[in-house]
């Protein structure tokens, strides 16, 4: 079989860019242990993205927990879910940090209808749907005056560190990662409110990708955490280890039950 493709794009910052390709690089050797085959050398960085998960090649990625349970239900197969060990991480759960400037007094939330929100994108969960279902009880009110897209975590961070806009939902293993690796992207910002928990970003495989080679997927996986050549490369990643979740578990992402508009 040709190589297929193999991306990780949701934390790959630049900062730990040489972690990830050590981490992929024991990973792929474990994988082809486990008796998967066409495991590529390299991984695609073509960045995240329905044109790569579902690219007909795909052998693994990770993708947001919205497109799953969303535009991907039905076309990817849920290979298991990495657990990190970060602050506001508990298992497979994360949630997103509701960040503000440092020097920013505001501490009710009912002071947020006069702020500006950064958002990532409009399909990603922990920057935009978690803090929707967040502000729920605030029923069809409009929580924000304004909102602007940044187009990823980091960017909203520098806004808001900016005085661009002034709250921003961030992803808490994105957060934690910076927190470590990049200390000056988070030092002009403080964590205000946390959202509620969800399933994490899940690691998927392409849709014809069969029973036995999903449990060989898995096999190197486990097989990778237990390696210890691979323990500086999954802890800088923050990898603490891997569950095995159901795609219903990701339906609450899917649902707009509870979640109430940004702006009006």
């Amino acid at each position: 079989m040709n190589a297929r493709m193999a991306s990780l794009p949701m934390y790959d910052l630049p900062e730990l860019r040489q972690a990830t390709d050590e981490w992929w690089h024991g990973l792929a050797g474990h994988f082809r242990a486990a008796g998967v085959v066409g495991v590529p050398e390299t991984l695609h960085r073509p960045g995240e993205g329905l044109a790569t998960w579902l690219h007909p090649a795909l052998l693994l990625s990770q993708s947001c927990g919205y497109p799953l349970a969303t535009a991907l239900r039905g076309r990817v197969r849920l290979v298991a879910t990495p657990c990190y060990d970060l602050p506001g991480c508990d298992g497979p759960n994360y949630c997103s940090f509701v960040v503000v400037r440092r020097d920013d007094p505001i501490a009710d939330i009912r002071a947020l209808p006069e702020r500006c929100c950064a958002v990532n994108l409009p399909e990603s969960w922990s920057g935009h749907h978690a803090l929707r279902h967040f502000l729920a009880p605030r029923g069809d009110k409009p929580a924000f005056h304004a909102v602007v897209r940044s187009g990823g975590h980091r960017q909203s961070m520098a806004m808001v560190a900016r005085g661009e806009a002034d709250v921003a939902a961030i992803d808490c293993v994105t957060f934690g990662l910076l927190s470590r690796h990049a200390p000056e992207a988070v030092a002009p910002l403080r964590v205000q409110w946390r959202t509620a928990p969800a399933p994490g970003l899940p690691l998927i495989a392409g849709a014809g990708l069969g029973d036995k080679e999903l449990l060989a997927l898995r096999e190197g996986l486990r097989m990778a955490l237990a390696d210890f050549r691979l323990a500086d490369a999954r802890s800088a990643l923050g990898l603490a280890g891997m569950a095995i979740m159901a795609e219903s578990d990701y339906e609450i992402m899917g649902s707009d039950a509870g979640g109430g508009p940004l702006l009006a």
